[in-house]
């Protein structure tokens, strides 16, 4: 039962993100970087208030944890939650620039291939060990990537940028399990806005005045960022990484759907036949966890 919840928010993350795109694309007549802005200063705002109002004991709590720890482990803690704010911040302006700007469907591609890149990351930087299969599954996905770069190299690109930085985000957080995840969250958006701040007056726009913006704004605040990052985080504290990767492949999923099926966005049988082999990619990396969990699920009911 325990288990449960920390399944249960890594898919709830995935799967609201994967509608992602209905709160961003009214919004595309607006600069990436306005955009960028209102979502990291809103954010700040709302998570700042959260914290000063709900959770004083928690902050009491891991600040007195921060004091009381080594040096090694102050760099330690810092560094990891000040570097996966960066990675953020730039996975974010470039998605939002994607979805609005390249296509919905370079946005999925992006998260189909993230897990993967995850895992890579992860044995050179972590060490994390791969089997022969998940080494094969990298190369099929390498080679769907290839397919999709045959006359649109520039979807492509602009998805592997997003999968990288999200990717790196996801290496670094996961070793970074010292403070409470929501502080954490709230820490990395408040430097992210002081980063961001010294460039709103030169590189923002008008400030927006059309209700559309705002209401947009809030959805993309509370339900596309706080929320299922807070889930995402949280649910990295009670499952592996492998389970929660499983979990990431329903937002492509149903972002590659609402492409096609809700803003008609073409779609060629070679982009169809690369998908496949992203999908096929995607169940020989996870086949010993998928497969070993539906042979203890036989076996009990024997």
């Amino acid at each position: 039962m325990r288990l449960n919840k920390y399944y249960s928010a890594a898919f709830l993350a995935f799967f609201i993100w994967g509608f992602f795109s209905f709160a961003l694309k009214p919004l595309h007549n607006y600069p990436s970087l306005d955009i960028l802005f209102y979502r990291v200063f809103f954010s700040v705002i709302t998570m700042v208030l959260i914290n000063l109002i709900f959770r004083k004991n928690v902050i009491r709590k891991d600040w007195n944890h921060f004091k009381n720890s080594s040096s090694k482990q102050k760099r330690s803690i810092v560094s990891l939650t000040l570097g996966g704010a960066i990675f953020l911040i730039l996975n974010w302006f470039v998605f939002i620039y994607v979805v609005n700007h390249i296509s919905v469907k370079a946005a999925s591609l992006a998260y189909l291939v993230c897990p993967i890149l995850t895992t890579v990351f992860a044995y050179f930087i972590l060490k994390e060990q791969l089997t022969k299969w998940q080494w094969v599954a990298v190369m099929i996905s390498f080679t769907s990537c290839i397919l999709l770069s045959f006359n649109y190299f520039r979807d492509i690109f602009y998805s592997l940028i997003v999968a990288t930085t999200y990717a790196s985000y996801l290496v670094s957080q996961r070793k970074n399990s010292e403070m409470d995840k929501f502080l954490v969250l709230t820490i990395q958006l408040v430097f992210t806005a002081v980063v961001l701040l010294p460039f709103y007056p030169k590189y923002s726009g008008p400030i927006p005045t059309e209700p559309l913006f705002y209401g947009c704004m809030f959805f993309v605040v509370v339900f596309f960022t706080i929320i299922p990052l807070f889930l995402n985080l949280y649910a990295l504290k009670g499952i592996n990484s492998s389970a929660v990767g499983i979990m990431l492949y329903i937002n492509p999923i149903i972002t590659f759907l609402v492409a096609i099926f809700y803003y008609d966005e073409q779609v060629t049988s070679l982009q169809l036949f690369a998908y496949s082999l992203i999908l096929v990619s995607i169940v020989v990396f996870n086949e010993r966890a998928l497969f070993s969990k539906r042979k203890n699920a036989l076996s009990s009911k024997m």
